[in-house]
C-alpha cells in the first residue's frame, strides 16, 4: 500500500504540474472500484480529462511509470471492463460534446463521454428530426458513445440497425505510447500528418495489422462474424480484404484494451415516418422464441422479450399502473414495425398477428398506440437488468452468464437447454433479451458469498459456455468479455485465433497497460468478486431492512448492496432520481456513488475502514436531498434517504451535530413554542435580526423564512373539526400544515364535507420526519410510537395527511422504525390528500368549486415515491382540469436541505431541472399547485409574486381568491 501511495503521489504531482487534477482520495477510489458487474477492483486514482491534450499527458505519465489505464464512460459495464487497478479515465464528466452534425453526409463527430440519448437528441435537433444515432442499448440514458464503441453495444433495435460497429466511420485515438492516430474504414493514419513520430507509429501498426490479416485469412473467415451478435473477442474479420481493411470497425468492441478513444465519427440513420408497437403475449419465453422466424420475415425494427417476474417487480416497486398495455400471457414480445406509410405498417401488423394466431403459440396480442403505454412498456424492458436483480419475492440474482447469443432461429432450442442446465444446478434464472438478434440476458441466483456457492457458479458458467459453443453461439452478445468471459474465450476460439488476438493487442499496446485482464491474458473468472470477503459484522440498524427472503448477510449489508451499478441515477432526464447528480455531474453525488461508498464501508475495506465514523461516507451522503425518488426510480429500489438517516444516526452519536440538526431537525418542538407568540417571532425572522437568527440555526440567509401561524389561526382552522371521533375520515393536520399553512386544514375539511364525508381533525400526532431526515432516530421512534398509539383508534377509517412528506413518513417509515401491529395498522390507513381525491372521484364525487383550465403541479418527491408518480396529475385530471403541466423533478428544498446554508446553491441548481422552467412556462392566470410545503417555499423563492396552492385550497368550495394573485 505504501508503494502504491508513493506512486500515486508522484503521478499526481507530475500531472498537477501540467494543470491536471488526479483524484487519489479514498472515497473517489471507492466510487470507481465497481461498474455494473460482479467485480470490484479499487483503482490507484481517477482522472476527469477535459481535452485531448489532457488525455495525452495522462497516458504518457502513466506509461512512463507502467501504470495501467482504464477508459470509462457511464460505468454501466456488466462484464467488469470499466474498472481497473491503475488510473481510471472518466470521460463522461467533461469530454461529452458533439463537435458537428452533417445531415448531408449523415455523420456526426462526437467526444467519447456523450450519453447516447443526449447524442440522439442533438442529432434530431440538428436535422429537424430526420436522423438519429441508431444504437440504443437499454442503458442508453446514461451509457456513453465511448462505452458503446468499447463493447460494440447493440440495443433494442439491432434487428434493423445492427451493432455500434456498423455505425462507426472513424476513431480518433491516443495510443499507449501517447501518439494521436485516427483509425478509418481503410487503415490507420496520424491524426496530425505533421507529427513525424505519430506517422511512424501509424505505419508500424498498419503494417503489422496487414501482416496479421494476411496470415490468418482462413481462420478469420471461418471463426469470426458467424452470427449477428458475435461480440466476443476482437473483431478481426474487419481486417480482411473483402471488408476493406477496416481498422476503425476492428477496434470497436476492443474494450479499451488497444487505444484510448478521444473522438468518433459516426453514421446517422433516417427516422422512419411511420411506426407501430405490437405487444404479443405467450405462455413462456420458449414459445415466444419459436415464432422468431415468422416475426423476422416481416422485417421488424425490434423484437424484445421479457417475462412475468420482471413485470411483477416493476409493479411492486412503482404501483400497478407502472406497467400498462400488456396483453394476456406470462411472457411478452415487443415487436416494432416501421416504414414510410402508416397504412402499410398497420396492414403488415394485422397480417403478422393473423399468422401468429394460426401458428397456435400466441396467447394474445394488441397494438399499443398510446405513447404513454409505449413508454411504460419500454421502461420495463430497459430496466430489466435492475428489476431482475431484486425480485418481488426477495433474494438476489446476478450477472455471470448474462449475455450469450445464438443464431435467432436457434434461440428456442437454446433456451430449452439453458433452462435444463439451470435446473440441473438447482439455480433460477430470470430471462429477457433481444429475441430478434438471438441474444439473451439471464440473471441467476448465484451465491457469490460462500465458497460452495462460488464453486457452483464457476461450474455452471463453464458448462453454459460449452453449451453456447455447441450452438455456434457467442458468449458475449453485446456487453463484451471483460472479467466475466475473457477466460472462457479458448472454449470458443481455436489456439490460432487466440494467438491472433494476442498479436492484435500487442501491436497497439506493447506494454499491456490498457485495460489489462480483458480479452487477452485474462484474470480468473471468479477473481475480485465484489461479494467475496464482506465484513460479517451484524450492522445493527433502527430501520427494519430485513429482506423478504433469507440472505446470508446482515439486512443493512443486503440493502446497500442492492445497488448493482446499472446507473439509472446518472440519467439526465426521466423520473426524479438523482437531483444532486443532475446538478453536479459528479459520480459522488449519484445514488450509485453513495451506495458504492456504503458498500465499501460494510466491507471494512482499506478504502473506507472507519465504519459509521467514516468522514468519506458522510461527504458522499452530504448532497443527498433525501427525496426518496431512488426508492422507486431505481430499478432495484435503493432507498438512499433511509440509508442516509441510518448513517447519520450512528455517525453523530456522542458528537456535536450541525446547527441545522438542532434548528430544523427539532422544528416540531419550535413550532409548538412559536405559535404562542407568533407575531413576535415573525417580526424577529423578517426583520434585522433574521440573518443573525439564520446564522445561529445553520440556515441560509438567502431564503425568506416562512411566517409562523398563531394559536388563534390554528384554532380557527383546526379546532372546529377536531372533536368528531365517529367521523368518516381522520384528517391529520401535520406539523408543517398546522404551523405554516393552517388554512389548508379548513379547506380540506370543506372539500371532504362537500364530498359527503365528515372528518375528525387530529393535530396531536407527528410523523417525526425532521428527526428522520437529520438522523435522530431515537427521537423519531419515540415520536412515531406515540403517533401510532394516538391514531390506532380501532377503526379502519382513512387517515388523510395533508403534507405529502408526512404522509410518506407515516406510510413507509413508521412500520420500518416502530415494529408493532399498531404501527402497521396505522401505516396501512394513510392516504395523501391527492389519493383521497382520486378515491372520491371514483365514487362519483365532483368538486363544486370553479377550477382553472390550466394548472402547473409540482409533485412532492415523497408523494411520487410512496403514493405513485402520477397521483397529483391523475387527481387534477379526474376533477376536470383541462391542462396539467407537471414539474417532474425535485423542487430542491427537500425539507431541511434547501434551508441549510451550505446547500443553498445546489438547491437552486436542482430547482432549475424542472420547477423553475415549469414556472417560467406558466401563464400568470394559471394555478400553481404545491401540496408539499418545501415545494411551496421554493416557488416563493423563485417567483415571489406568484401564489401557489395546496390541492385542498384549489378544490375548496369556499375559495374566493383569484388564480395568479398574491
Amino acid at each position: 500500500m505504501a508503494e502504491l501511495t508513493g506512486l500515486a503521489a508522484d503521478l499526481r504531482a507530475d500531472l498537477a504540474a501540467r494543470g491536471i487534477d488526479l483524484d487519489t482520495g479514498l472515497r473517489r477510489r471507492a466510487e470507481y472500484s465497481f461498474d455494473a458487474s460482479n467485480y470490484r477492483v479499487p483503482p490507484l486514482a481517477v482522472a476527469f480529462p477535459r481535452t485531448v491534450d489532457d488525455v495525452v499527458s495522462i497516458v504518457r505519465a502513466c506509461t512512463d511509470r507502467a501504470v495501467p489505464i482504464t477508459s470509462r464512460g457511464g460505468g454501466t459495464s456488466l462484464a467488469g471492463n470499466a474498472i481497473g487497478r491503475g488510473v481510471v479515465l472518466d470521460f463522461s464528466r467533461h469530454m461529452a460534446a458533439v463537435h458537428s452534425v452533417d445531415a448531408a453526409a449523415r455523420t456526426a463527430v462526437v467526444e467519447p463521454g456523450i450519453v447516447l440519448t443526449d447524442l440522439q437528441k442533438e442529432v434530431q435537433l440538428a436535422t429537424d428530426g430526420a436522423f438519429t444515432f441508431a444504437p440504443d442499448p437499454s442503458s442508453k440514458s446514461r451509457a456513453t458513445v465511448g462505452g458503446a464503441i468499447g463493447n460494440d453495444a447493440c440495443g433494442n433495435h439491432s434487428v434493423r440497425y445492427g451493432r455500434t460497429s456498423d455505425h462507426v466511420i472513424a476513431l480518433d485515438l491516443v495510443t499507449a505510447g501517447g501518439h494521436r492516430l485516427t483509425a478509418t474504414r481503410n487503415g490507420v493514419r496520424a491524426t496530425d500528418p505533421d507529427d513525424a513520430s505519430a506517422v511512424a507509429e501509424a505505419e508500424r501498426i498498419g503494417t503489422g495489422l496487414r501482416d496479421l490479416a494476411d496470415s490468418h485469412l482462413a481462420e478469420f473467415r471461418l471463426e469470426l462474424g458467424r452470427i449477428p451478435r458475435q461480440v466476443s473477442g476482437f473483431h478481426l474479420a474487419n481486417l480482411l480484404p473483402e471488408n476493406g481493411f477496416d481498422v476503425a470497425r476492428a477496434l470497436v468492441g476492443s474494450e479499451g484494451t488497444c487505444a484510448v478513444i478521444v473522438a468518433a465519427t459516426v453514421a446517422l440513420v433516417p427516422v422512419p415516418p411511420a411506426a407501430m408497437l405490437l405487444c404479443l403475449g405467450y405462455r413462456d419465453l420458449v414459445d415466444a422464441a419459436r415464432d422468431n422466424a415468422m416475426l423476422l420475415a416481416y422485417a421488424p425494427a425490434a423484437i424484445e422479450g421479457i417475462d412475468s417476474a420482471i413485470v411483477d417487480t416493476m409493479r411492486h416497486l412503482r404501483g400497478a399502473d407502472s406497467v400498462v398495455g400488456l396483453p394476456e400471457g406470462s411472457a411478452w414480445l415487443y415487436v416494432d414495425l416501421d416504414g414510410d406509410d402508416s397504412a402499410e405498417v398497420e396492414r403488415r401488423g394485422a397480417e403478422l398477428v393473423s399468422k401468429l394466431r394460426a401458428a397456435g403459440r400466441l396467447v394474445d396480442a394488441r397494438v399499443v398506440a398510446d405513447p404513454a403505454e409505449r413508454a411504460s412498456l419500454w421502461r420495463v424492458r430497459e430496466d430489466g437488468a435492475g428489476l431482475s436483480a431484486r425480485l418481488v419475492e426477495g433474494g438476489e440474482s446476478w450477472t455471470g452468464w448474462e449475455d450469450s447469443a445464438v443464431a435467432p432461429e436457434q434461440l428456442a432450442d437454446y433456451l430449452v437447454d439453458i433452462k435444463a442446465l439451470l435446473a440441473e444446478f438447482h439455480l433460477t434464472g430470470v430471462m429477457y433479451g433481444h429475441f430478434g438478434a438471438g441474444c439473451m440476458h439471464i440473471r441467476i441466483n448465484f451465491d457469490q458469498r460462500t465458497e460452495e456457492g462460488r464453486d457452483v457458479m464457476s461450474r455452471f458458467i463453464h458448462r453454459a459456455a460449452e453449451l453456447c459453443v455447441r450452438f455456434g453461439g457467442s458468449m458475449s452478445g453485446e456487453h463484451g468479455d471483460g472479467r466475466a468471459r475473457s477466460s472462457l474465450l479458448p472454449l470458443m476460439y481455436s489456439p490460432t485465433v487466440m494467438s491472433a488476438f494476442s498479436r492484435f493487442k500487442q501491436l497497439w499496446d506493447p506494454a499491456t497497460l490498457l485495460n489489462p485482464g480483458s480479452i487477452v491474458d485474462p484474470e480468473p473468472l471468479l477473481g475480485s468478486l465484489a461479494l467475496d470477503g464482506v465484513d460479517p459484522r451484524p450492522w445493527q440498524t433502527s430501520f427494519d431492512l430485513t429482506p423478504t427472503s433469507e440472505v446470508p448477510v446482515a439486512p443493512f449489508v443486503h440493502a446497500v448492496q442492492g445497488c448493482i451499478g446499472v446507473g439509472r441515477c446518472r440519467a439526465s432526464t426521466g423520473g426524479v432520481m438523482c437531483p444532486s447528480f443532475r446538478a453536479t455531474g459528479d459520480e459522488k453525488d449519484s445514488t450509485r456513488g453513495r451506495a458504492r461508498a456504503l458498500q465499501e464501508m460494510v466491507r471494512n475495506s482499506p478504502t473506507i475502514a472507519d465504519g459509521w465514523a467514516s468522514e468519506d461516507v458522510k461527504e458522499s451522503l452530504d448532497l443527498c436531498l433525501s427525496c426518496k425518488a431512488c426508492s422507486t426510480d431505481c430499478p432495484v429500489g435503493v432507498d438512499m434517504a433511509t440509508y442516509k438517516a441510518e448513517f447519520l444516526d450512528h455517525h453523530y452519536r456522542g458528537r456535536i451535530r450541525p446547527l441545522s440538526h438542532y434548528s430544523l431537525g427539532w422544528l416540531p418542538v419550535w413550532l409548538r413554542a412559536a405559535e404562542r407568540s407568533a407575531p413576535v417571532v415573525n417580526k424577529l425572522t423578517t426583520g434585522r435580526l433574521a440573518k443573525i437568527a439564520a446564522r445561529l440555526g445553520g440556515i441560509t440567509p438567502h431564503r425568506e423564512l416562512p411566517e409562523f401561524a398563531s394559536r388563534k389561526q390554528i384554532r380557527r382552522e383546526v379546532g372546529s373539526t377536531s372533536g368528531n371521533s365517529t367521523a368518516d375520515v381522520v384528517l391529520l393536520a401535520d406539523t408543517f400544515t398546522r404551523g405554516f399553512r393552517p388554512q389548508v386544514v379548513g379547506a380540506a375539511a370543506r372539500v371532504l364535507e362537500q364530498a359527503g364525508l365528515s372528518s375528525q381533525c387530529r393535530s396531536d400526532a407527528c410523523c417525526g420526519l425532521t428527526w428522520i431526515s437529520t438522523g435522530q432516530l431515537d427521537r423519531a421512534k419515540k415520536t412515531l410510537t406515540k403517533a401510532a398509539e394516538l391514531l390506532d383508534d380501532g377503526t379502519d377509517r382513512p387517515i388523510v395527511v395533508l403534507e405529502p412528506s408526512c404522509a410518506a413518513a407515516l406510510r413507509k417509515d413508521l412500520p420500518e422504525l416502530v415494529h408493532t401491529d399498531a404501527a402497521r395498522r396505522v401505516a396501512a390507513r394513510v392516504q395523501s390528500f391527492a389519493g383521497a381525491v382520486l378515491d372520491h372521484v371514483a365514487a362519483g364525487w365532483q368538486p363544486s368549486a370553479a377550477l382553472p383550465e390550466d394548472v402547473t403541479v409540482q409533485t412532492h418527491c415523497h408523494e411520487y415515491a410512496a403514493f405513485g408518480a402520477a397521483t397529483q396529475r391523475k387527481a387534477l385530471q379526474a376533477v376536470g382540469v383541462a391542462r396539467v403541466r407537471e414539474a417532474t423533478g425535485c423542487c430542491g428544498v427537500a425539507g431541511n436541505f434547501g434551508f441549510e446554508n451550505e446547500h443553498y446553491d445546489v438547491s437552486m441548481q436542482v430547482a432549475e431541472q424542472a420547477l423553475a422552467p415549469a414556472l417560467r412556462a406558466t401563464p400568470d392566470e394559471a394555478a400553481v399547485l404545491t401540496d408539499g410545503f418545501s415545494c411551496h417555499m421554493q416557488v416563493r423563492q423563485l417567483e415571489p409574486s406568484r401564489t401557489s396552492l395546496h390541492l385542498a385550497e384549489l378544490l375548496d368550495p369556499g375559495r374566493s381568491r383569484l388564480f395568479g394573485s398574491r
